[in-house]
């Protein structure tokens, strides 16, 4: 596989976790409200606002885990402990794991 060939699987990757997938966790897990957990599974994309507080806003090169405070580790510790809760609470907790582990495989797993 050439880089244009990776780049292409790592961008498709990277939205079909972001978009695609929280549908099959609302449908699969929230039959009944699945288009309201979809939604807050979206909104949770929202997390991606401290990235307008890092200097340069988007670096290719610097991974978001560790990096931005609302991506810290502690952070995601929260995000975990969300998982306890029960309603929209858990939904965030896991719509914002979700989106963290979207950003680790996309800067750690892939090549850049």
């Amino acid at each position: 596989m050439d880089h244009s060939q990776i780049l292409l699987l790592k961008t498709f990757t990277h939205y079909f976790l972001h978009f695609i997938f929280p549908v099959f966790i609302a449908l699969i897990f929230y039959r009944e409200n699945w288009k309201r957990v979809y939604l807050i599974l979206l909104a949770t994309m929202l997390v991606d606002l401290d990235h307008l507080f890092a200097n340069p806003i988007f670096d290719p090169n610097r991974g978001s885990i560790g990096f931005h405070f609302l991506h810290s580790y502690y952070a995601i510790a929260v995000y975990f402990l969300m998982l306890f809760f029960k309603g929209n609470v858990r939904i965030i907790g896991i719509g914002l794991l979700l989106h963290m582990l979207t950003d680790f495989q996309d800067f750690y797993w892939w090549s850049h």
